[in-house]
């Protein structure tokens, strides 16, 4: 994995730091500050904190790659998703024509606060029967919409919710535990800027109980045109993190249960892992199965 820069628990408080070459360097700013800054002042500080790298972590454990960045997504990316979106729902058409229209589906997905690490526990709705994860790449977004750096996503959905109505999105989309990232921000310099293999596991009592690969190259729209439709009437002076869609999608039988496990990995970026627990109340008193 080339240089990542990794968010830290430090007691009561956060800190940034930069891993290279089992090497830890503390950063002087926070993602905040970076996002602020143009791309090649944050790459000077960056490798300056690696230039001053020592061999222990500066931190306990770590958190969600963001500090102050809300979290967008961008849907119906890849064929596979429109495919699996009109499959479940009664209106497949609005999906062909948002895949095939020049405006991209773009929806708020998460709160800096509700994000959750990798390590920790991503969240399926007690009121909804059928649940899948969404194994994305996220563009992290400096303030001026240029691309500072990617990471890993699951965008946590509820495909009985918004099958139900394509306007309940936001709530098959957005509640506590629905956004998972990390396990760090792999910085846009350091790497190429794709296309990106994503690899999706879920995990049930020890054995594999659905896997699936894509990569970006299958994406209908680039990273570039999504970052700027995101940013047409929007501004992030902190920045911002856009989970670009997905284009692996279990088919209709599968849905995620509490107690599985699910890691989404891409080969640069590392691998995401987190277990799976009810989130809220169910319907009419009848648990999650």
């Amino acid at each position: 994995m080339p240089i990542s820069l990794h968010h830290l628990r430090t007691g009561a408080s956060s800190r940034w730091a930069v891993h290279e070459d089992g090497e830890w360097g503390e950063v002087d700013a926070t993602l905040a500050d970076l996002l602020a800054l143009p791309l090649d002042r944050a790459r000077a500080v960056i490798e300056a904190a690696a230039g001053n790298a020592g061999r222990d972590m500066p931190g306990e454990e770590s958190l969600p790659p963001v500090d102050r960045q809300e979290v967008w997504a961008a849907g119906v990316t890849y064929l596979r998703s429109r495919d699996g979106r009109k499959e479940e729902s009664g209106h497949g058409s609005l999906y062909d024509h948002v895949y095939d229209s020049d405006r991209p589906e773009i929806f708020f997905k998460s709160s800096p606060w509700r994000v959750v690490g990798d390590g920790d526990a991503v969240g399926i709705r007690a009121d909804s029967g059928w649940d899948v994860p969404e194994a994305e790449i996220g563009l992290v977004l400096n303030a001026a919409g240029e691309v500072f750096g990617y990471t890993l996503g699951n965008d946590m959905s509820s495909r009985s919710i918004e099958g139900e109505n394509p306007l309940y999105l936001p709530q098959a989309k957005i509640y506590d535990r629905s956004c998972a990232m990390g396990p760090a921000i792999v910085p846009s310099w350091a790497i190429d800027s794709g296309p990106f293999p994503i690899g999706l596991r879920v995990l049930r009592d020890g054995q594999e109980a659905y896997a699936g690969t894509t990569s970006t190259s299958a994406m209908a729209r680039g990273f570039t045109d999504l970052a700027d439709w995101l940013f047409r009437a929007l501004s992030f002076p902190a920045g911002v993190v856009l989970l670009t869609g997905t284009g692996v999608v279990p088919d209709a039988g599968f849905t995620t249960r509490p107690g599985d496990t699910i890691e989404i990995t891409s080969a640069a970026l590392g691998t995401l892992r987190n277990p799976v627990v009810a989130v809220g109340e169910p319907a009419n008193g009848k648990a999650h199965a």
